[in-house]
């Protein structure tokens, strides 16, 4: 199938042709026709497959179809919804690259930065708003954007914004929303709590899922290395070296340890940056660039990277440490293997993450393979207690830690460092 069969107009088909692209992915083929066709859309898709222009297309076209001659301040017509400041420059810039032929105009709103500056470009009016849910409530509680006029809603990675808390703020933005409107939800998981959050946003949504639910892409090559604590960092730097690697991606679980680790990386001869959330909007910005430009050859991130980063060819994503969440696990191998290509994935796991292991393979349906020899002594991975478990917080939203235990039973050992990687650290 081509995107000429898909029912895309010719300034859209002009815009994908100049990005060289021939053969739309398939949830691009099962997504835009039925959003063309004015239904909901609840997606389940793979990070890496396509699902931005799998909106952003249609979602243009429908808008173009609908322009009329505004005069100073058209209304916003489209709101898209992500979890991070870095999505949601992604998502305008897929916007942006898809509608340079058409007369639409979107802005991104996102924390981090100046809201005065934004004050400013939302008077002046635009037809789309990308936005993360807390910043884009400041606006609205301040009287800076209105979203009665909105026709079109997107959730993008939408079981993210559910992990990061951000329930309230949804219910709260959709409040505002028009009662009628198009609703479309994508996301990489389809848990239980996606379902209902699905339940209360989509009206008769069409179903699209491409790819098995909690799957890794077949072309990303996994293995886990068992290792103790301590000795981590010098295999991360051995491995880096030795193989002589110009792009990986390292994912940890604090802030503090992403800036330790840059620290050591560096002392060890590796180019590195530090990505969290403490950084500056500016900061983040220049080290995603040093990194995608080949200034640094190692990304040093938290899990605010797991989502919205798109670097083409990325060959290589390490774990150092574990999600605290299992799901994480997808997210984060996810930034590798992208449009067809191969990628790697190593997790150097130590005995006191064996529980988090378990529960990523118990949502897998299957174990990963190990690196039998990995130059130090063997360690073991078995998981000696229940672990405890993550489950929303009926009042937030977000995944904290509680029991989960029959009656009469006696509560699970406390895991190592259970309190790191929650998303306040992120």
């Amino acid at each position: 199938m081509s995107f000429e069969q898909l029912g895309l107009t010719e300034k859209l088909l002009q815009a994908v042709a100049d990005q060289g692209y021939q053969t739309p992915t398939p949830v691009q083929q099962q997504a835009i026709p039925v959003i063309l066709a004015g239904r909901d859309v609840m997606a389940g898709a793979q990070t890496g497959t396509g699902k931005t222009a799998g909106f952003t297309l249609p979602l243009l076209q429908r808008l173009d179809a609908q322009t009329a001659q505004h005069h100073k301040r058209p209304p916003i017509r489209a709101l898209i919804l992500t979890p991070t400041r870095e999505l949601a420059l992604q998502v305008s810039e897929s916007v942006r690259i898809y509608g340079k032929h058409l007369t639409l105009h979107a802005e991104a709103i996102y924390g981090g930065v100046s809201i005065s500056e934004q004050i400013r470009k939302l008077r002046k009016g635009c037809d789309i708003v990308v936005a993360t849910p807390g910043r884009l409530l400041d606006h609205v509680l301040q009287k800076n954007i209105d979203l009665s006029t909105v026709d079109i809603l997107v959730l993008d990675e939408a079981d993210r914004m559910l992990d990061m808390g951000f329930m309230p703020d949804l219910r709260r933005i959709i409040s505002y929303l028009p009662k009628k409107r198009q609703n479309l939800m994508f996301s990489a998981t389809y848990s239980n709590e996606i379902k209902s959050l699905a339940a209360t946003v989509l009206t008769d949504a069409v179903e699209i899922a491409v790819a098995r639910q909690n799957a890794t892409a077949d072309n990303i090559a996994e293995r886990v290395y068992g290792i103790s604590k301590e000795h981590k960092r010098e295999l991360l730097s051995y491995l880096i070296g030795s193989n002589n690697w110009k792009q990986v991606l390292v994912f940890v679980r604090t802030k503090h340890g992403a800036d330790r680790l840059e620290k050591q990386l560096i002392q060890d001869g590796i180019r590195a940056a530090a990505l969290h959330g403490d950084k500056t909007q500016g900061a983040r910005v220049k080290a995603l660039d040093y990194f995608k430009t080949g200034k640094v050859a190692v990304l040093v991130a938290t899990d605010i990277a797991a989502r919205g980063l798109d670097i083409d060819q990325l060959p290589h994503v390490i774990n150092y440490d574990l999600p605290q969440v299992a799901e994480d696990y997808i997210h984060r191998i996810g930034r590798t293997g992208r449009a067809g290509l191969n990628g790697e994935a190593l997790s150097l796991v130590c005995p006191e993450e064996a529980w988090q292991l378990a529960d990523i393979e118990k949502l897998l349906k299957r174990e990963i393979p190990r690196v039998a020899d990995t130059g130090y002594e063997p360690v073991s991975l078995k998981v000696a207690h229940a672990p405890k478990k993550l489950t929303p917080n009926k009042n937030t939203g977000k995944k904290d830690f509680r029991h989960h235990k029959k009656s009469g039973s006696k509560p699970a050992a406390k895991p190592a460092n259970n309190r790191r990687g929650s998303s306040k650290t992120r």
